[in-house]
């Protein structure tokens, strides 16, 4: 039976691939790899309390070991605290994870900070589906540091440049109603 459901979701994921690609009146782009549509073993959760509510995270420990270290680790630190979403485009992602956040005065470098160490690898594995959590980094996935941006829907122009590390399980409607400015007052981990 578990076979069997891991290859159900399997062709549901390419079919749903080859579906978004013929909606958006290009030709029928190939499917993903296998390894990119196949279920991962849950690792942590991320949960983002936000000014608009919570959204739970579930991270992919198997597939991006150390992007989500690294995420976890910040967590764990609080350092996202008192942040602030800095970038919403509406249809495609809102991002936050810069410390710069914290302060108005320093509003014309939002989305240029980080912790100061990045993550060093690119573990670029799982397509942008809705709700897809990946790392943001400014050119480079090695050099992915701390911010992390939620996927509105489905972005295959951004598959094979980011790292998908987690996927939103709850509180998606929350995440669709952050603003610039809204505050995240705290992310924790949930084992």
């Amino acid at each position: 039976m578990r076979r069997s459901s891991g290859i159900l979701i399997a062709v549901f994921l390419i079919a749903a691939v080859v579906e978004a690609a013929a909606g958006q009146g290009g030709a029928a782009q190939k499917p993903a790899a296998p390894a990119a549509t196949k279920p991962a073993a849950a690792g942590p959760v991320l949960v983002v309390e936000t000014v608009k509510g919570t959204i739970e995270i579930e991270t992919y420990p198997n597939e991006a070991p150390k992007t989500v270290e690294h995420f976890v680790a910040l967590v764990k630190r609080n350092f996202y605290n008192g942040q602030r979403v800095h970038r919403v485009v509406p249809g495609f992602v809102v991002q936050f994870g810069d410390p710069q956040t914290r302060d108005m005065t320093k509003r014309d470098r939002w989305g240029s900070g980080g912790s100061g160490r990045t993550i060093g690898v690119a573990e670029v594995k799982r397509t942008h589906r809705v709700g897809a959590v990946a790392a943001a980094h400014p050119g480079d996935p090695r050099q992915a540091d701390s911010q992390m941006y939620i996927a509105f829907a489905p972005q295959p122009q951004l598959d094979r440049n980011f790292t998908v590390f987690g996927q939103v399980i709850s509180g998606m409607d929350v995440a669709q109603k952050l603003a610039i400015n809204d505050v995240i007052r705290r992310i924790t981990v949930k084992p």
